[in-house]
């Protein structure tokens, strides 16, 4: 069921790095850091949600592949693994896909809070 216009349904062969049948990966095109990586089911659906068990199954295990295959070629010091799920958080490109963000000591002042920046002002809850 791909859809003709979007971008992840017609990713070129040469920029997926694991090749599944039910999700492939592929470096993020705008990466926030070195090894940003996309987990992406080959279905063209928008939300998590709407995944089928299988498709959930097949992204978390390329997820594990990836997490492996960036500790031996960058070797980060921890991740955030991210999914942008609807407009409203965010998402700009509706065909779902999980970010696998590599991160590096001292890549941030102070990482605490991590995925919480999304929203500035709820993030530093520890000071509140």
């Amino acid at each position: 069921m791909a859809n003709d216009t979007c971008l992840f349904c017609r990713i070129p062969r040469e920029q997926i790095l694991i090749d599944g049948p039910i999700a492939v990966t592929a470096r993020d095109s705008y990466p926030v850091s070195k090894g940003h990586t996309l987990i992406i089911p080959r279905r063209h659906v928008a939300s998590f949600f709407e995944t089928t068990d299988e498709e959930r199954q097949a992204m978390l295990k390329l997820l594990d592949e990836m997490k492996t295959r960036l500790d031996l070629e960058h070797k980060p010091d921890g991740y955030n693994i991210g999914i942008n799920n609807g407009p409203a958080a965010g998402q700009t490109v509706m065909h779902l896909h999980i970010h696998l963000i590599p991160r590096y000591a001292g890549d941030r002042v102070d990482p605490k809070g991590g995925v919480r920046w999304v929203l500035p002002d709820k993030a530093a809850y520890w000071k509140g």
